[in-house]
């Protein structure tokens, strides 16, 4: 095997894991807006989706109102949007096209099954009353695409690859999601601690994928300090941003120090950097000095580390980003 064929396979390795993650992340984020998110006079608020995935100036262009309609639409359904789900699980199958050598049989069947049901979706799909069914079908898609890669998938280099996009896109997913939380479900600053305030925490837990684990410590009251500091720092819980730096900084090890492999210099200083900073760190200290301002930090700093693998490992240039191998955007 050339190191250009390798190359391009651990791209797309990568790809096909931050695809699939995002996903699930967007069909939880959609269905828990739809069930439990309310604005301050009861109904429901779409823009904040949109602003989430930093999609304004598209959004816009499609759309004049961030309805439920027009936001459902343009992330589950919309092709020509490469942020919807439609084009993320086009993107992800089209990795695992080539990956076909690498990938069992069982992944391939089963995301080729997914994408062909996610093709055949229509707006009635999205007719109000079948949303929920639809959301929970994806999710559960993808999550049986995990469990049958981890039943399945050879436990050799490819595995660390995936693996590494796997927990460097939930890190900064779970960045976007608290940075949305104090800059747009917030209405106003005296709602702080309100009834409405406690409601959209109580979201914000559950599109992490987190309510049920915050209450095993903490079984009553919620303040915003505990639930960020959750998402944060804590050690145990799978989507919090300090457990998937650790994962992806000793998968990153891991490869270096088994295959030999001299790239990623960079990125496992970042993420080395990154894991410290979130072990001394106490969520008090990130408070005072600016949530916003750490969150940045931290996505800032992903992202060095994603440009880093690109330049290193997958034949990026130093000058461009890195980006998905297929499709480009």
């Amino acid at each position: 095997m050339s190191d250009i064929l390798l190359a391009r396979y651990a791209d797309a390795l990568i790809w096909l894991a931050r695809y699939v993650e995002r996903v699930e992340n967007l069909a939880r984020i959609l269905d828990v807006n739809e069930t439990f998110a309310r604005n301050t006079e009861g109904g429901q608020d779409w823009a904040p989706i949109v602003q989430l995935h930093s999609d304004e100036a598209a959004f816009a262009a499609r759309h004049r109102e961030a309805t439920a309609e027009t936001v459902l639409a343009f992330y589950v359904t919309d092709a020509t949007n490469p942020s919807s789900i439609v084009s993320a699980v086009r993107a992800a199958r089209e990795n695992a096209r080539m990956l076909r050598p690498l990938i069992s049989t069982e992944m391939w069947v089963q995301l080729n099954m997914f994408h062909n049901r996610l093709s055949a979706l229509s707006a009635a799909d999205l007719a109000p009353g079948r949303l929920s069914p639809l959301f929970s079908e994806i999710k559960l898609a993808c999550q049986t695409h995990t469990g049958i890669t981890e039943g399945t998938f050879y436990r050799d280099q490819a595995w660390f690859f995936y693996q590494l996009g796997r927990y460097l896109e939930r890190a900064d997913q779970t960045t976007r999601l608290l940075d949305m939380k104090y800059h747009v479900l917030l209405p106003d600053p005296r709602d702080l601690g309100s009834p409405v305030d406690a409601g959209q925490w109580n979201v914000l837990l559950r599109s992490a994928a987190g309510y049920h684990a915050f209450r095993r410590i903490h079984a009553t009251g919620m303040t915003p300090a505990q639930v960020a500091g959750f998402l944060l720092l804590n050690r145990r819980f799978p989507r919090s941003v300090y457990l998937c730096v650790r994962e992806a900084e000793m998968l990153l090890s891991e490869l270096r120090a088994r295959y030999g492999l001299r790239g990623g210099t960079g990125a496992a200083e970042q993420l080395d950097g990154l894991r410290g900073l979130l072990s001394a760190v106490t969520i008090d200290e990130i408070l005072v000095r600016g949530l916003h301002e750490f969150l940045d930090m931290i996505q800032l700093r992903l992202n060095l580390a994603a440009e880093d693998l690109a330049v290193g490992f997958f034949g990026y240039s130093a000058a461009s980003p890195s980006a998905p191998s297929v499709p480009a955007q």
